[in-house]
């Protein structure tokens, strides 16, 4: 099995901050729910100095894992939350993910130059 690079970063669904917005015990954190605490997890994290082909098969296998888990957008928005700086998250590359900070980030910032258009039509 392959080891994440940091310690702390053990397995996709380690951290246990925050409890499932679904319909599920609200005492459980939605990492208890992850497909990726059975026997994937090495499928999440890159070993040092892998090869792209090596990279990209393993980050594809580790999607569709992430694909058929039931706490997919809990992962991933917590991925974007903290952020993670390493792994599949949430069905995202940590490339992935940084792609989709800046795109929000542009976003935020859009909407701030915007002017209010309440105001405007009042």
């Amino acid at each position: 099995m392959l080891q994440p690079p940091h310690s702390s970063l053990q397995i996709a669904a380690v951290p246990a901050q925050r409890a499932s917005a679904r319909d599920r015990d609200q005492d459980a954190p939605w990492p208890t729910e992850a497909v990726c605490r059975r026997d994937e997890a090495g499928l999440f994290f890159a070993p040092s100095k892998e090869p792209t082909a090596a990279r990209l098969s393993r980050e594809e296998a580790a999607k569709r894992v992430c694909a058929r888990c039931p706490v997919m957008v809990e992962c991933r928005e917590h991925a974007l939350l903290q952020p993670e700086p390493y792994g599949v998250w949430g069905g995202l590359t940590a490339a992935e993910r940084r792609v989709v900070l800046a795109r929000r980030r542009r976003r935020d910032m859009e909407l701030k130059k915007r002017p209010n258009r309440i105001a405007a039509a009042g």
